[in-house]
């Protein structure tokens, strides 16, 4: 491929996109080996999907998290323990503000500055277009590798529901507090874990609450006795414990009208919500069917029922998109679903990977991190033994797809990436192992 004048050279760098929560533990970790590092960030700050200040950020104010510290934090920068064993959203930016600080990954960002494109050079490298999200012109940098940690949380996905609303319809992204719930009739359609925690958030400032779902799914409470429940699901123990343990714990709502799951544990995301039993019971949230239909001021149901909502949620998800990248490039199908080895490594391009497009049962950020240290040590061992780099990339395609990732899930979008948290660490601490025997 012919050099155009105005390319920039970056000789053996790698390039990051993003700086949230995955692309700065990519930076660091590629950092730590050796290599110079640049990344782009489309926003003024670190945080990603977490900077609430941000427009695409989905954070409302009342989030926590889910998973507990211990589960969520990165293993080589532990949160304090004085924090609560869910933090605040705001908690959890500024862990990623000291996080960015603490390894001085700061003077290797590059804030407001879109990646449009990314392109095969030939050998491995990449040209990389870059743009100012305040204007001006493009400029192309070429680069030895990229790792692409852009976040899967930005993108909603709106539910196709025939007629026309006369009332107000939002996604959830759009949703940041409670005022706009204050006494107004409110449906929330989404029973994953943000339809819910939404819900329970109407419950408490809305005059009436309507809950939508499609299917049922298992509902575990944030706390076992005083220790958070996640700390005690995640014990190493074969599948048929665990499965034992998640159904002895799991919340039985088809008594107040949601429907029951008609798949195992194991096989959804799990919903992590110890209120929504509590506003079941006392009336404040109504469990509904799925919405087949706008009518005016009217919200038809599966069911036939009518109800009249003033404002209408839709937390049914997010799409990736990887938009600056030829779907061929990550064997992206037609539904807009990469193919990838452990959800991380392109399978045609040894040079290119992405970082933390995972759904884990636990946290992110311990995943994302060893995934990162893969890809730098992959990344190093294919410049100084390619031939040792080759065999382990062999090795690895042979890996059977159910040691990595969960095969039997229910059949949506919402878990096209989902991991057991122990299985997948598991994996990747094999590939770890491989190619620290092959140097």
């Amino acid at each position: 491929m012919q050099d155009s004048p105005d390319l920039g050279d970056r000789g053996d760098a790698v390039c990051v996109v993003g700086a949230g929560a995955s692309g700065l533990t990519a930076l660091k970790n590629l950092r730590e080996l050796g290599f110079a590092v640049d990344c782009y960030e489309r926003e003024t700050s670190v945080g990603g999907a977490w900077n609430w200040r941000h427009d695409r950020s989905p954070v409302y104010a009342g989030a926590h998290l889910i998973s507990s510290r211990p589960l969520t934090e990165f293993p080589d920068f532990p949160m304090p323990d004085t924090w609560p064993d869910y933090p605040h959203h705001s908690q959890m930016l500024e862990y990623l503000e000291r996080y960015a600080k603490h390894f001085g990954l700061g003077e290797h960002i590059w804030y407001g500055m879109e990646v449009t494109s990314i392109v095969p050079a030939g050998e491995g490298r990449w040209d990389v277009t870059i743009k100012s999200t305040g204007g001006g012109t493009s400029r192309v940098q070429r680069y030895a590798a990229v790792v692409i940690a852009n976040g899967h949380n930005w993108a909603p996905v709106t539910p196709e529901i025939p007629g026309d609303f006369a009332g107000q319809v939002i996604h959830a992204s759009a949703y940041k507090e409670p005022s706009r719930l204050r006494n107004r009739r409110v449906l929330v359609i989404g029973g994953g874990n943000t339809g819910c925690d939404i819900a329970v958030e109407a419950a408490q400032h809305a005059t009436r609450v309507w809950h939508s779902t499609r299917r049922g799914y298992w509902h575990f409470p944030k706390y076992l006795g005083n220790r958070p429940a996640d700390q005690v699901y995640h014990r190493r123990a074969p599948a048929w414990l665990r499965d034992r343990r998640l159904r002895r714990t799991a919340a039985d709502l088809t008594r107040w009208g949601v429907a029951a799951p008609d798949h195992a544990p194991l096989e959804s995301h799990p919903i992590v919500n110890g209120l929504l039993p509590h506003y079941l019971g006392h009336g404040r949230i109504e469990a509904v069917p799925d919405v087949t239909r706008y009518d005016g001021a009217s919200v038809e149901l599966a069911d036939g029922r009518r109800i009249e909502p003033e404002l209408v949620i839709t937390a049914t998800g997010y799409r990736p998109r990887f938009d600056f990248v030829a779907p061929e490039v990550l064997d992206i199908d037609a539904d807009g679903r990469p193919d990838l080895h452990l959800h991380a490594f392109a399978r045609k391009h040894p040079t290119l990977a992405v970082v933390g497009l995972v759904q884990p049962n636990a946290g992110l950020l311990p995943l994302a991190h060893w995934q990162s240290v893969a890809v730098a040590r992959w990344l190093r061992l294919r410049a100084t033994a390619p031939e040792k780099a080759a065999e382990v990339q062999k090795e690895e395609s042979q890996r059977p797809l159910a040691s990595w990732s969960r095969r039997k899930v229910v059949p949506t979008q919402r878990h096209w990436f989902e991991v057991d948290h122990v299985e997948y660490l598991k994996a990747v601490e094999s590939l770890l192992h491989r190619m620290e025997s092959s140097k």
